[in-house]
């Protein structure tokens, strides 16, 4: 189990990134969250095994229909969160 966090630049916002980054991740198995930055990039922690986290980061590099992804950034981190599912956060409180 490894956590990532993942950033997503590029036309991210308002083309179902993050329904559809919900969507991939379920099926995965992978745990975390995917939230929209002030900036208009996508932010993601996630949770997995190598297999289900590659997978996820292949799917953020072309990202749902209307999505026109510039660069994804991810950096593994030896913090495990313990995430329950994976989540689409509307805003940190």
């Amino acid at each position: 189990m490894k956590h990532w966090n993942i950033q997503v630049q590029g036309k991210v916002q308002r083309v179902f990134f993050r329904a559809s980054t919900k969507a991939v991740a379920d099926q995965l198995g992978v745990k975390g969250f995917v939230m929209n930055q002030p900036d208009g990039s996508v932010y993601i922690e996630a949770e997995g095994d190598d297999f289900a986290l590659q997978s996820l980061l292949e799917f953020c590099a072309d990202g749902p229909e209307d999505a026109e992804v510039s660069s994804v950034e991810h950096q593994e981190t030896n913090e495990l969160k313990g995430f329950k599912n994976f989540e689409v956060v509307k805003k940190i409180s």
